[in-house]
Order: C-alpha cells, then sequence, then structure tokens
C-alpha cells in the first residue's frame, strides 16, 4: 500500500470508528453539535474569510470561470445563510431509530423496520466550500460519519471550516471523528478513495461532468450522481405572460452558477411574438445573452431588445452557468414535451401555464427530479423544500432523487421481537 493509501486508510479507518459511536450517539448531543457549528462558523468568521480569499485570489490566477469563482467565493452574509441552513438541520426531526411497518404477525412475532443510518458516506467536490458545512451536518444528524474531499481550488477554506466542525463535535460531546478532511488535493487521491469498499457504504460526487462520470465509473462502492443541470422552463399558449417573465427571469438570474438555474426557454407559438420582446427587455437588464432557433432571432431581433444571436446546435444541450439562454419556439405541448425529453438531462424543469390539463400532462410526462408548475427552477434546494440542507440535487432514479436529505441518506434493518418462536 502506498503512503497516500496509508494515510486515506487512516482516515476511513476513524471515520469508521466513528461511525459507530455516532449510530449510538443521541439526538440532544447531534443537536448542540450543530448549533455549536452554526455558532463556530460565525465565531471564526474572519478567519475563514481569509481563508477563503487566499483560494479566491489563487482561482483568479489559474483564470477559473466566473461561475466557479461565485461559487467558491465566502463572505459574512453566505456564512449566515450556511449557519442559518445548519441550525435548520437541527431542529428537523431525526430519523434515526424510527420504526415502520410494525406489525403482529399469526404466531406470535413482532416484526417492523428501524431507521439507521448508512454508515460512512464519502463526498468528493470541487469549488464549494459550502458543501464541507452541508454534507456534514446532514451526515452528523442522520448518525453517518464523512470522508471529505474538496478541490485544490479550495483547500484553505475546507481546513479551517473542518476544524470548526470537528471542535464543534467534540465540544458537544459527539466524536470529533466524524468528519474527515483529506487535505491532499492530489487528483489521484480519488481513485484511491474509490476502491475502499470495506470503509466507504457511499460515494458522492459534486462537480463537473468529467469528475461525475470518473466517480460513477469506477467507484466499488454505491455512488449517488447529480448536478449535472440542463434545465428548462416551457412557457405554454396558456401562460399568464406577467408571471412568465418573471418566473424566466428569476430562473436565470438569480444565481446563475447553480445546477439548477435556466438554460433554455421554450416557448409556444402563440405566445411567442408578446412574450418574447416582454422576457428579452427583462434579460436586457440583467445582460443575458439570448441564443434563438431561427423563430426565435427574427422576433427578437424585431423587437430590439436585448442581445440575440443565432442558436447552435450545441446550445440546447448546453448547462451555461452564466449569463446565457437557449430559445426555442414550438408549436405544441407535445413539441415543447419532446424537447425536454431529448434534451433535458432530468433536473429541474416548469411549466408555466394556466391550463390544469396542460401542467398535469407536463408533470405526468417530464422525467425529472424536479418539475415545476407556475414557479423557477431556482428553488431545487434542499433549504428550500424544508431539509434544511442537501447532500446533492440526484437526477438518479434509485437511491434517492431530487434534493437529498436526512432520511434519504439513512436505510433500514429488519427488527424482530419473539417470544421463542421456532420456524419448523
Amino acid at each position: 500500500m502506498t503512503t497516500t493509501a496509508n494515510e486515506l486508510q487512516t482516515k476511513g479507518d476513524a471515520a469508521r470508528r466513528a461511525a459507530r459511536e455516532l449510530a449510538r450517539t443521541s439526538t440532544d448531543i447531534k443537536n448542540r453539535a450543530l448549533e455549536g457549528i452554526a455558532d463556530s462558523l460565525l465565531d471564526r468568521a474572519d478567519e475563514i474569510i481569509a481563508a477563503n480569499e487566499i483560494d479566491v485570489e489563487g482561482a483568479r490566477q489559474a483564470s477559473l470561470t466566473p461561475a466557479v469563482i461565485d461559487r467558491l467565493t465566502l463572505n459574512r452574509e453566505r456564512l449566515a445563510a450556511i449557519a442559518a441552513d445548519t441550525r435548520a438541520v437541527a431542529v428537523l426531526p431525526d430519523p434515526v431509530g424510527e420504526m415502520t411497518d410494525m406489525k403482529l404477525l399469526p404466531i406470535g412475532m413482532q416484526v417492523g423496520r428501524r431507521r439507521v443510518p448508512l454508515g460512512v458516506i464519502a463526498a468528493i467536490y470541487e469549488a464549494r466550500p459550502n458543501v464541507t458545512v452541508d454534507i456534514a451536518a446532514l451526515c452528523l444528524k442522520s448518525g453517518n460519519a464523512c470522508i471529505l474531499r474538496g478541490g485544490k481550488e479550495t483547500i484553505n477554506s475546507n481546513k479551517v471550516i473542518a476544524s470548526a466542525l470537528r471542535e464543534a463535535i467534540t465540544a458537544a460531546g459527539g466524536p470529533g471523528g466524524a468528519v474527515q478532511l483529506i487535505e491532499n488535493t492530489d487528483r489521484g487521491l480519488i481513485g484511491e478513495l474509490l476502491t475502499m469498499k470495506d470503509t466507504i457504504d457511499l460515494v458522492v460526487p459534486r462537480g463537473g461532468a468529467e469528475l461525475i462520470r470518473f466517480v460513477a465509473e469506477n467507484a466499488t462502492m454505491p455512488v449517488l450522481t447529480g448536478g449535472i443541470g440542463v434545465c428548462h422552463t416551457y412557457v405554454d399558449r396558456a401562460a399568464d405572460l406577467d408571471k412568465a417573465v418573471a418566473i424566466t427571469l428569476n430562473a436565470k438570474t438569480r444565481k446563475v452558477s447553480i445546477c439548477n438555474a435556466l438554460d433554455t426557454v421554450v416557448v409556444h407559438a402563440d405566445v411567442a411574438p408578446t412574450f418574447l420582446p416582454d422576457m428579452a427587455r427583462a434579460f436586457a437588464g440583467k445582460n443575458v445573452e439570448m441564443r434563438g432557433d431561427e423563430r426565435a432571432l427574427v422576433i427578437l431581433q424585431e423587437a430590439n431588445a436585448g442581445h440575440a444571436v443565432a442558436a447552435g446546435p450545441e446550445d440546447f444541450d448546453t448547462e451555461f452557468l452564466s449569463l446565457t439562454a437557449a430559445i426555442r419556439i414550438v408549436d405544441s405541448l407535445d413539441e415543447a414535451l419532446e424537447h425536454i425529453h431529448e434534451h433535458g438531462t432530468g433536473h429541474s424543469d416548469a411549466i408555466v401555464t394556466e391550463d390544469y390539463s396542460a401542467a398535469m400532462r407536463f408533470l405526468d410526462e417530464v422525467d425529472s427530479a424536479v418539475c415545476y408548475v407556475n414557479a423557477s427552477t431556482q428553488f431545487t434546494d434542499g433549504a428550500q423544500f424544508g431539509l434544511g440542507a442537501e447532500i446533492i440535487d440526484s437526477t438518479q432514479k434509485t437511491i434517492a432523487r431530487g434534493p437529498v436529505g436526512l432520511r434519504e441518506i439513512t436505510t433500514y434493518k429488519w427488527i424482530v421481537f419473539g417470544s421463542g418462536q421456532i420456524r419448523p
């Protein structure tokens, strides 16, 4: 075993020991630890922000994209939001120990299911220091230990944050080893980590398509994937166009660097001549570049509102993560559904309509983790859905789907109470 592999195994063994302790740690201790984490993030804000500034400057020197730099940047406002999400996790019901499906069999045995932690969860992610807290908080509350491998872009931030996490957990009476941060930023470590099936029960990759593909293809343990979102908003012929403008503007521009930001606006031909100029004027105020198909481009250019160019064939398959949106005009709901089926990634898609039948068809036929009627796709988020935070926005159909919170990172065991029964 290499020196690097030895270091990983040492951290893995520590996480496994902590997981056994966490499985019997009381809800009160876990909640005190979460409150302590929130306090520590605010108390150590100057130290965290100073470390983060080093990471941000390094990202600029490396010419990383504005979207990446935005994701890795921390300030007091963002730290306050992370702390608030952590407190929200503390007040959620603890899923561990929940009993379900309890029944008395004719032979007198009681049989049911008890919810239990998975054990050790590894997270491999890139330029998102908030993920360090989100995953640690959810794992802690659900009784799981975690092994965190963030990207080199945020290593300074993550070191300080992980230190704050461990101190708060220990101070509350929990196992500080429940949070293991891999500080070596060598990408070769990922391959080693993915072989540790006897230590790690689930691995979660959060980042670009290349990272997710590598983890999915090389992991020897179960993988929970997601995060790549080519997200659509379809403006139906029966849409309230004022709502449609507000929804598309928010979905595109509130935060462009997240996976649930709008990428393509699909518009019914009947409302396109009225809607597109209004949308374009709203987009122009936020400097959004519109890439329209042939019919959309004619309307946009005649309206002379905003910056519009011809869409290339790749634009309808692109997760922009920038102030760019593709525009497609369709002649029917059927055509809109077909477009989303062909170009979507199963993340978050929306319809704007006052037609109940159209809304129900959209919900029935769009095979995405989150489907919206008359709302912005920006809401796809664990905190927004009442989960406190999220491990990942999963686009899988097994293990978990959509924002993954506490319940989704637990499993169950069968519990049987007998009184001496033997099977004939």
